[in-house]
Order: C-alpha cells, then sequence, then structure tokens
C-alpha cells in the first residue's frame, strides 16, 4: 500500500474474493510473518450481511493472512443486539474458525485480566470504558466492517463505530453498564470516536457489496454498490462510506453538512486517529468502472469545501 495512510483502495466487483484478492495485491503482509494477529469483524447481531460480516470476506482475510505465517489469528467480539457466543455460533464463525485454523474469543466470557481500563480524562466517558487486551497487545490489528447506517445514535456505523465491540459492556466484579451510557449520551459519536485513539490498526477492510442506507445497523433500505475499499486509515475508508452513503440518498443526520464536520469523523480527527481532512484521502480506483466511481465520490468528498 502507499506510504500515504489516506489512501482508500476501492474496486467495483460482483465476486467479493476475487474482489478482496485484488485489494490486498496492493498491501504487503509480509511483516505479518511470525506476528500475533488480532481481528474485529462485525457481529453486532445474527443478522445477514450486511447487518453483519459475510463469512466469506471472513475467511478470504484469514486465508490471505495465514499466507504469511503469523504466529496465530485471534477473531474477537462482542454483541450488542444478541448473546455473543449464540451470535458466532449463528453466523458459523465458531465453525468456521475450527476449519480455518484461526481463534475465536467471546469477549463478554474474558476475565477481568483481559481488559485494558482508559480513564475518562480528555474523553466524554462518564467512569472511562475497558478496551479489550487482545487488541492493545496484538502484534497486529485488521478490521473488516460492513457499510450501514446507524439509527440508535451513531448516524452511521463503518470502521469507527465497529470499534465498541472490542469494549466492555460490564466487567467482571462490576456492575456499571458502559454501553448503557453510551447509547443514551448526547455524546455518542464522539465516544466512539475516542475508543478508536486507544488502539491501532494496520489494515481495515469495508465490504460494501450491499449497505443499509437508513435505519440500521441490523436492517433498512437496502442498496447494492458492490464496492469492496481497503486502507490503513479508520477515518479516510469512513468518510469514502459516508460519500457512498450519501451517493445513495441516505438520512439526514448523515447527509448534512461537510463529511469532516460529523461528529464521528471531527472528533477522531482532533484526537488523531487518522487524517484530518477530506484533502489529504486518495481513492484510487483498482480498475476502469472502479475510477469512475472513485471520481464520483471525490467528488461527493469534497462538496461544499
Amino acid at each position: 500500500m502507499a506510504n500515504d495512510n489516506g489512501t482508500v483502495y476501492l474496486i467495483k466487483t460482483d465476486n467479493r474474493e476475487e474482489g478482496i484478492a485484488d485489494l490486498l495485491e496492493n498491501y504487503d503482509m509480509s511483516d505479518f510473518n511470525t506476528k500475533n494477529v488480532a481481528l474485529k469483524a462485525n457481529y453486532n447481531s445474527a443478522d445477514p450481511f450486511p447487518a453483519s460480516s459475510h463469512p466469506k470476506t471472513v475467511q478470504t482475510l484469514v486465508r490471505s493472512i495465514k499466507e504469511h505465517n503469523p504466529s496465530n489469528i485471534i477473531l474477537a467480539e462482542r454483541s450488542g443486539m444478541g448473546i455473543t457466543r449464540d451470535v458466532l455460533e449463528t453466523m458459523g464463525i465458531i465453525y468456521l474458525g475450527e476449519k480455518e485454523g484461526f481463534e475465536v474469543r467471546v469477549l463478554d466470557e474474558e476475565g477481568i485480566d483481559g481488559w485494558q481500563k482508559v480513564d475518562r480524562q480528555g474523553t466524554h466517558w462518564v467512569k472511562g470504558f475497558y478496551i479489550s487486551k487482545i487488541f492493545t497487545n496484538a502484534d497486529k490489528v485488521v478490521q473488516t466492517c460492513c457499510l450501514k447506517s446507524h439509527r440508535f445514535g451513531g448516524h452511521f456505523t463503518l470502521s469507527l463505530k465497529n470499534s465498541v465491540g472490542l469494549v466492555a459492556k460490564t466487567v467482571p466484579g462490576g456492575a456499571y453498564n458502559y454501553m448503557a451510557e453510551l447509547h443514551i449520551s448526547p455524546y455518542q459519536r464522539s465516544m466512539i470516536a475516542e475508543i478508536n485513539s486507544n488502539y491501532d490498526v494496520d489494515l481495515i477492510l469495508m465490504d460494501g457489496m450491499k449497505a443499509f442506507v437508513d435505519k440500521g445497523p441490523e436492517q433498512g433500505h437496502l442498496v447494492e454498490p458492490n464496492l469492496i475499499m481497503m486502507s490503513k486509515d479508520r477515518i479516510a475508508i469512513d468518510a469514502v462510506g459516508v460519500s457512498i452513503l450519501r451517493h445513495y440518498g441516505t438520512t439526514r443526520d448523515i447527509s448534512k453538512g461537510k463529511i469532516f464536520d460529523l461528529d464521528q469523523i471531527k472528533r477522531a480527527s482532533e484526537l488523531g486517529v487518522g487524517v484530518t481532512s477530506s484533502d489529504k484521502i486518495n481513492i484510487v480506483g483498482l480498475n476502469a468502472e472502479s475510477e469512475a466511481v472513485a471520481g464520483e465520490l471525490d467528488q461527493i468528498l469534497h462538496a461544499d469545501e
């Protein structure tokens, strides 16, 4: 991948596996050799793609990582709409882990030693929060997210919002519900961004073969962009994701104003999570059709600026 972390590679395709393989040709995975890899997919509920990561996306990504001989791969998850282990069973991820040789960890079942406390100072979290050490201690972190709106206050759930699933709802021995706080807070979108400033991500794959442009995260009006994107930068890829949602006609909350003034993106930029403006984003289409899409999205990204 180009040195510029603001690069977002994009491919328009009707073949998910081939599209992902083409994207990953632009990413040097040789440094994954002997490394501990943490994988965050999107299993908030037991609803099918695009509510949840498509199993083929996870499988293709895992196989690509394994070609470079990592020490291990751990997919870790905490679901918000359902019991996590049941969600992972229903979605076939427990079975897929056994088949493909990666570990699946249910974060709700982690002991207190599995969590790192993040203090409240400098955040909108009343008591701070706890983040999974699987991700803070990993040598490499890979994330795969979906493309959808979010009707419960997040406005959109892309790469930044996907990080909520590696934060504890409660911790062993404690009664405080961090997710209840998040979802009733007027600062929810800023709090989402603040999670992201506490761990690094090496690779993000956004599966936009289908998307929910309203409601979300588990249902909504379905469109089929047939797009898959890849970046090192959570803000850059989310800004492009928002551009896609705007292209198809999405909610008022997602549509209004400049993309970099949207709360999740604005706060994440302030915290140094990724690029700080749209002019630092470079959308690269991998074929002629993809280049045309990239040009359209670039216009939306820079509208009113």
